[in-house]
């Protein structure tokens, strides 16, 4: 059993049941025995449905089958599965969702294209959709509304800990509620748009609203995170609206200004997962954010941050509590972006251990020492260029990464 992350949250929060959405959990023994691999949620007709995917060359078949089936905008089930991807699996890969899908819908009474499939696990190896014949109508029949820790646990697989968050925003006089939860710990660099998020709320927002809403609240929440620069071929997130919450009238416009709420809670909600993730990294003993600021574009900035945070040699001095400043010169100088070694500036936490192209003149090895013991560490760097700003989250890379993944498929 792996040690659960010591960046690990010290509780959870309780998650209030969302109207219209039921789920449940059980033991398929797709990958190992004796625990919940299979997640099923169910919405009421009615539900909408937004998503985004990996931009993976070779994505997997439930990657495919969630493109298709969002064009209608509505969902009716979300079946996730842990222990196996279903990706590269051809002809077999495209079958399991096309069969998978149609027991929910059987079950449910529902077309095929309203069930949303996602797996993640190890690749390359064929997934038996006997496997779900075997447990969608106990799934079905034991349907509830809580507890959400549940259904984190349920699609978990390197992970230490399940990721939860929820939030409350207001549309007009009604509170509406909005819970997440998350997977992933390695294979991550989500490029969306191994890690999956799936979002679920009460609030009345059409699909083309829903969509707008969570491409915008990608980007500075899981597409700012990275945990080892690989990214995964099964990257999805979905969010599910059953517009069941009392008294607020359905949106169906981007400019609605009763978005405005729902719009921050959602962002944070997305940021909070995202946090976890990488708070969750395999091996992983420090939580880092990496800040670029005054680099010529915001754009820019975002491929600095991601080549510092991204760089081997950065993330083993971070390991081994070493200030090796020179290693973010070298990271910031490799990103191809413009830069001018002279008018760098760079900082670990409050200490600034570089400027104008040489150490500090006032750096301390002892005090730059003892920050980097911390389990929280912000890297700054400041480019001297332009206006443009953005950061990243990351972890360090630990031996553990080493040995997770060395021995993922025995």
């Amino acid at each position: 059993m792996t040690a659960v992350s010591p960046l690990a949250p010290t509780s959870y929060p309780t998650l209030p049941p969302i109207a219209g959405v039921h789920f449940a959990s059980a033991e398929a023994g797709i990958k190992h025995a004796g625990r919940t691999d299979v997640l099923l949620a169910t919405f009421d007709k009615g539900t909408t449905a937004a998503g985004v995917f990996t931009r993976s060359k070779c994505p997997s078949a439930p990657v495919d089958w969630c493109r298709e089936a969002l064009q209608s905008g509505k969902a009716r089930a979300l079946m996730v599965n842990a222990g196996n991807a279903n990706a590269f699996t051809g002809k077999r890969g495209r079958e399991t969702v096309k069969l998978s899908a149609a027991m929910v819908a059987e079950a449910l009474g529902c077309r095929p294209k309203e069930v949303f499939l996602a797996s993640t696990g190890v690749i390359g190896e064929p997934l038996d959709a006997a496997k779900f014949d075997r447990v969608v109508e106990r799934l079905v029949a034991h349907q509830h509304d809580g507890p959400w820790i549940d259904a984190a646990r349920a699609i978990m697989t390197t992970d230490t800990f399940p990721k939860v968050a929820t939030r409350t925003a207001w549309i007009g006089d009604a509170a509406v509620a909005i819970n997440g939860v998350a997977k992933g710990a390695g294979m991550i660099a989500p490029d969306m748009a191994t890690m999956l998020s799936f979002i679920f709320t009460d609030a009345p927002i059409a699909a083309p609203v829903l969509q707008s809403l969570l491409s915008r609240g990608v980007t500075g929440s899981f597409n700012a995170i990275t945990v080892d620069s690989d990214t995964s071929t099964s990257d999805t997130v979905l969010i599910f609206a059953t517009g069941q919450v009392a008294g607020a009238k359905p949106i169906t416009l981007t400019r609605d200004r009763r978005l405005a709420g729902f719009r921050e809670a959602l962002d944070d909600l997305l940021l909070d997962l995202a946090h976890q993730v990488v708070r969750d990294g395999e091996g992983a003993r420090k939580f880092v954010e990496v800040r670029v600021e005054r680099a010529t574009s915001k754009r820019s900035a975002k491929r600095i941050a991601l080549s510092i945070a991204n760089s081997p040699l950065v993330k083993t001095a971070l390991a081994g509590e070493d200030a090796n400043w020179g290693r973010i010169v070298m990271a910031v100088g490799k990103a191809g972006e413009p830069a001018d070694r002279d008018k760098l500036a760079i900082w670990f936490g409050d200490t600034r251990v570089a400027f104008h192209g040489e150490r500090d003149p006032d750096y301390s090895e002892a005090v730059a020492a003892a920050y980097m013991k911390s389990q929280d560490i912000v890297i700054t760097v400041d480019i001297g260029l332009g206006t443009g700003s953005d950061r990243v989250w990351t972890c360090d890379l630990t031996k553990e990464y080493v040995a997770i993944n060395g021995d993922y498929r025995s």
